[in-house]
Formats: structure tokens, C-alpha cells, sequence
């Protein structure tokens, strides 16, 4: 019944991903209605959410959804809200992130700017050695790319968490509230109809 008529195409749901129709304002306000709306305390939702943005700041392309769901778990947060977290991680967010996280690892190491080389073809080179078992590949870019940003991403990640967790977790529990408050007014009104029906019911009666 509420599904769509005409059911959009691969290429069109792949083109949404990168730039989606409504705009990107509109789309995370309705990634935050969609959290506010889970069902779950303010601390699970904010913290859920606030674990899927934080591993966004990681090199773990691929397992970003496995490791805030697991994060989720151990801190008894939602871990469908972690899995929407996530989208903070995306291809428009993806190179400003590893940058960041490339130069804070290499700062933190103490290496100069010139040591090691980063760019969308060392990742692409070291993600195809890894899946072709090129181990020799692999090994020389982790030391150069991946390992400066593995060290970097451990303080952002813990800041990107703070960042995401206490804002959310007050915003929540005002959007509890204010719905807890609306359904609280609404019962007695639709109470005190009964008493009504059922006087007319009595005078009927008579």
C-alpha cells in the first residue's frame, strides 16, 4: 500500500547514495527523526548513533557496520542506530576523513610530511592486495599509509564520539518527552467521552 508505484532503478539508487534527491539537509534531518522515533532509552540511541560515527573516522572500509554494531552491543547501546551512524562516513566525508586522521597518525609518529605517501591509489592498491593476497603490497603501504592513519584515528574517533553523543542524547530526551507530554494529553480527552456515551446510553434507556 505505501510502497512506491515505480520502483527506481539501480543506476538511480546508486546516483541517491552520492547525492540524495531531497538534499542533504532534509535527508539528515529525516536520519534524525528515523533515530529519535527507535524505540530505546536517550543514552542507547545517542551512544549507538555516536558509535557509527565515530568508526567513520577509521580506515575500516567495509567494516564500519560490524564494528559499531559490536561497540553497540558491548556498551548496551542500539545497534540500529549505530548502523545509521554510519552515513557520517560517505563518499563526500571519506577524503576529508582520511586526510585527517593521515595527518594527525603522522604528526603523533613524529614523521616528517615527505615519509610515506597518501593518496586514493595507495588505498586502492593496498584493499586489492589484501583481497589478491598480495601480502608484500600490503605490508609496505600499511607501514607507509595505513598505520599513520590507524594511530590517528584513535583520538578523533574518541572526539567524534564525544562530539555526536552528549548533543544527541539531550535532543532525544526532549523529543521523548515532548511525545510523552502530547500522548499524555491525549488520553484524557478520549476518557472523558466515555463517561458521556455512557450517560446518553443510561437516558436512552429510560
Amino acid at each position: 500500500m505505501f510502497r512506491r508505484r515505480n520502483k527506481p532503478t539501480k543506476t538511480k539508487q546508486f546516483g541517491e547514495f552520492f547525492w540524495p534527491s531531497i538534499g542533504f539537509k532534509r535527508s539528515s534531518k529525516y536520519v534524525g527523526y528515523r533515530l529519535a522515533r527507535l524505540p530505546g532509552t536517550s543514552y542507547s540511541l545517542a551512544a549507538g548513533f555516536a558509535f557509527g560515527a565515530a568508526v567513520s573516522f577509521t580506515p575500516f572500509i567495509g567494516l564500519h557496520f560490524i564494528i559499531s554494531a559490536i561497540l553497540a552491543w558491548i556498551f548496551r547501546a542500539n545497534i540500529i542506530a549505530s548502523a545509521l551512524g554510519t552515513v557520517v562516513g560517505n563518499p563526500w566525508t571519506f577524503p576529508f576523513i582520511w586526510t585527517l586522521i593521515y595527518s594527525i597518525g603522522q604528526w603523533m609518529l613524529g614523521h616528517d610530511e615527505s615519509q610515506g605517501s597518501f593518496n586514493e591509489a595507495n588505498m586502492r592498491l593496498f584493499f586489492d592486495g589484501l583481497w589478491e593476497g598480495n601480502w608484500h603490497e600490503v605490508s609496505g603501504i600499511f607501514f607507509d599509509v595505513i598505520h599513520p592513519m590507524l594511530i590517528g584515528c584513535i583520538p578523533v574517533s574518541l572526539i567524534v564520539w564525544v562530539i555526536f553523543f552528549y548533543p544527541l542524547k539531550e535532543l532525544i530526551r526532549r523529543f521523548h518527552a515532548k511525545r510523552a507530554t502530547l500522548i499524555g494529553l491525549a488520553r484524557p480527552s478520549n476518557g472523558a467521552d466515555e463517561p458521556d456515551k455512557n450517560n446518553n446510553s443510561g437516558e436512552n434507556q429510560v
